[in-house]
């Protein structure tokens, strides 16, 4: 059973989701040769002052 973490930033619709998943979905199927109803996607929402790149938290280098 492939299980695929997508971490990101808050912010993404439902909608968004949902077709995130359709296109992991059908990759995983496609390529991996994993059947649909046993790929498992999971959202995890990071917040930009919890995530940090190069010393620097991602909030601040991308405040404007």
């Amino acid at each position: 059973m492939p299980i695929v973490y997508v971490e990101w930033f808050p912010g993404r619709t439902k909608e968004q989701k949902v077709e995130v998943v359709k296109a992991i979905t059908k990759a995983m199927v496609e390529i991996a040769k994993a059947p649909a109803d046993a790929t498992h996607v999971i959202f995890k929402e990071t917040s930009p002052e919890d995530w940090a790149c190069n010393g620097t938290l991602w909030a601040d280098l991308h405040r404007k």
